[in-house]
């Protein structure tokens, strides 16, 4: 990884997974790109671009001499609910238009997949790498496909492309963007400002979760293994912790006692339900070491204090 493209820099994921590079590689050598201006502008390099305009994307890859893709430019699970038609033309052909450039040029790819391939006939508890994979949302759907294109053109064409399923992530850093896991981000804001949050899935609902700096040091990490190591080039199933929302609201008392949950389940509950429960990442922790470092209690003690500072 010499010179970077981060596409959808501006998401939850990609601003925080572009401090982290510019600190392994140097600023000088990260270019993002984003339908929308940079958040912090004097930072590194950043393009104004569309992901499913090709040649625009070509011209970006060509003008900084990129040889590393991470691609997480998409539309998000509930977003991708409500607007199902630019969900799939974003996120695949987005993706299919990196893969088509790294065919013509030496590029190496990381794409996000989603705990959201995974539907109602997929095992809840401790679901394997390999199960039965049957989405019911068209995120989920778009992740899945995109899993199996991975999967297409590293054998067909060779393309070094690697890929993990993430889980909800949870960040302070940035606002949620439209997933169906942001109540558990939205829970500590509200907590702190208003000592209620009325959460939109019920309280018995559990699903895997991780905190961001978990997340962009696995994405990192798996950058950087071995092409020969890597056996899975559809996607990792990668796993921190497991909660409820009730076991996530009893946590957050210990440090806001006065702080109450209320509930009010809307589509995102269907979604949530169709969901595991437990991510089984053997395979990932044998493959390639991954190990995460924050369990709950640590993510929520991080979380009370950066944000009691950026609220102030």
């Amino acid at each position: 990884m010499k010179r970077i493209l981060i596409t959808g820099a501006n998401g939850q994921i990609g601003t925080e997974l572009a401090e982290n590079l510019s600190q392994l590689v140097g600023a000088e050598n990260i270019v993002g790109l984003d339908l929308q201006p940079a958040r912090t502008p004097d930072s590194f390099a950043h393009e104004i671009a569309d992901v499913t305009d090709r040649d625009v994307l070509q011209q970006t890859i060509d003008k900084h001499k990129v040889d590393t893709v991470f691609h997480l430019a998409s539309l998000l699970s509930a977003t991708g609910e409500q607007k199902p038609d630019i969900a799939w033309h974003v996120n695949l052909t987005g993706l299919k238009n990196v893969l088509d450039i790294a065919r013509k040029q030496k590029i190496k790819i990381f794409w996000p997949s989603s705990i959201a391939v995974f539907g109602p006939k997929s095992p809840k508890s401790q679901t394997p790498q390999a199960t039965i994979i049957d989405p019911n949302t068209m995120y989920g759907i778009t992740k899945r496909a995109g899993e199996l294109l991975c999967r297409y053109y590293h054998e067909k064409y060779e393309i070094d492309v690697r890929s993990v399923r993430y889980p909800g992530i949870i960040s302070y850093k940035t606002e949620p963007g439209g997933g169906t896991t942001d109540y558990a981000v939205e829970i500590f804001y509200e907590a702190i400002r208003q000592q209620i949050y009325t959460c939109f899935v019920e309280a018995e609902t559990c699903l895997p979760m991780m905190y961001m700096d978990d997340a962009v040091r696995a994405t990192i990490e798996l950058m950087r293994v071995d092409s020969a190591r890597i056996t899975e080039r559809a996607s990792y199933n990668l796993a921190a912790v497991s909660f409820t929302v009730a076991e996530l609201v009893a946590e957050i008392q210990k440090f806001i006692p006065e702080f109450k949950c209320t509930y009010k389940p809307d589509f995102r509950q269907a979604v949530a339900n169709s969901w595991p429960q437990t991510i089984d990442d053997s395979t990932a922790r044998r493959e390639w070491g991954w190990r995460h470092e924050f369990d709950l209690a640590a993510i929520c003690k991080t979380m009370l204090d950066k944000l009691r500072i950026k609220l102030k």
